[in-house]
């Protein structure tokens, strides 16, 4: 991959970790803040939004803007939002730190995406947008369980700054090997074109999918601590090296997610989103014996990351040349309203009494109205492509 890619990469990381880092520091923030589990889990729903907001409203504002003075900018917003969560006195302050961080993430993702999509042959871009996603990867691999122990040796405030000197050292890569030009020969495109893209049902439909899709892994995800402590019977010093395994999932399924979407479109979005699914089911089952938990917590990961590619690509192809910015970063925030909707529906379940052993099921019924959309919405394409090649009389 071109060394912009891989620059591309290390800001994905920086960004990935401090969205997911807050799962493995739950139970410290609830207590330090005198907060319910649940109301700490906000937090992560709160960042989503702010990344369902911020994702298309700064890409609008900074379409004419060079894109490495784009991405640079977004990284320094993220790096002072880190900053300003470790600072944080209270609840809400942190509260408000964290949607700051948020907004740069989306913008971040679907800019870098259109640069890495255009960047390689086209046989080839969603294994570019694989390697940025890597970065992510990466950070659910490392940052979260590097959170989670952080947090229990030091603070969870020492993993903000932790994160913070990652902004930084991210921003560095991204200045030494995005080049300058990237992006700035593109024709400039309007405003109206833009949005234009939001008319077009295959977008909608793309990005409705990706919401549901993807919200069935954070109602697991967002109470993982718990789920191991709590239920399952784990120690909070196994909680560490059990998201490591996840994270080992995850770094499978990116990368096997973008090669079965360059084979296959359509047969990778309804493959991976029906195993995602069904991994949600197993896990119900075996959550609690140990070390069958961690063996489809494993499975998880890989499911899970092997929908992203797919998903961001399928988006891409439905806007077309014209909205391709735009669509790519919604499509981020429909990740990110999906993660926010998963983090909502795991704190009803339990509010409503029904327990941490339920949530792998709430999770496996939103993921499969994700797979019924993209059933849905490629048979309304293959509908439209008979009815182009033969009109009726």
């Amino acid at each position: 991959m071109p060394p912009a890619v891989l620059a591309l990469t290390a800001g994905a990381f920086g960004i990935g970790t401090t969205e997911f880092i807050i799962m493995g520091l739950l139970l410290q923030v609830a207590a330090d803040m005198h907060v319910s589990v649940p109301v700490a889990g906000l937090l992560i729903s709160g960042y989503a939004l702010g990344v369902f907001v911020g994702a298309p409203v700064l890409t609008l504002a900074t379409r004419r803007m060079p894109r490495k003075t784009v991405l640079l900018a977004l990284m320094a917003i993220f790096t002072l939002g880190n900053a300003a969560c470790a600072l944080a006195p209270n609840y809400e302050l942190l509260m408000a730190a964290r949607v700051l961080t948020s907004l740069a993430h989306g913008t971040f993702f679907g800019v870098g995406s259109v640069v890495a999509t255009g960047l390689v042959a086209e046989d080839k871009r969603a294994s570019a947008i694989a390697t940025m996603f890597i970065g992510l990867t990466v950070a659910t691999l490392l940052g979260v369980p590097f959170g989670a122990w952080f947090g229990l040796m030091l603070g969870w405030r020492a993993a903000f700054w932790a994160v913070t000197v990652i902004g930084v050292i991210a921003f560095a890569v991204v200045a030494a090997l995005v080049p300058g030009h990237v992006g700035n020969g593109d024709k400039p495109i309007s405003l109206a074109e833009e949005v234009a893209v939001l008319g077009r049902p295959q977008v909608l439909l793309g990005l409705a999918m990706t919401v549901f899709g993807f919200a069935g892994l954070f109602v697991v995800f967002t109470y993982i601590q718990p789920i191991l402590t709590r239920f399952t019977g784990f120690s909070e010093a196994a909680v560490s090296p059990i998201l490591l395994v996840f994270g080992v999932g995850l770094a499978i399924g990116n990368v096997a997610g973008g090669k079965l979407a360059d084979r296959g479109l359509a047969r990778a979005l309804t493959g991976t989103l029906a195993a995602l699914a069904i991994v949600l089911l197993g896990l119900a089952a075996v959550l609690s014996i140990k070390i069958l938990s961690i063996a489809v917590i494993l499975l998880l990961g890989i499911a899970a990351f092997a929908t992203v590619a797919p998903l961001q690509l399928r988006v891409l192809e439905a806007a077309g040349p014209g909205g391709r910015t735009l669509a790519s970063s919604l499509n981020i925030a429909a990740f990110n309203l999906g993660n926010a909707l998963g983090a909502w529906a795991g704190g009803f379940t339990i509010d409503r009494g029904f327990g941490l052993p339920a949530l792998p099921l709430v999770a496996a019924g939103i993921t499969a109205i994700g797979l019924a959309l993209a059933l849905w919405s490629l048979r309304l394409e293959r509908a439209s492509v008979v009815a182009a090649v033969c009109p009726a009389e």
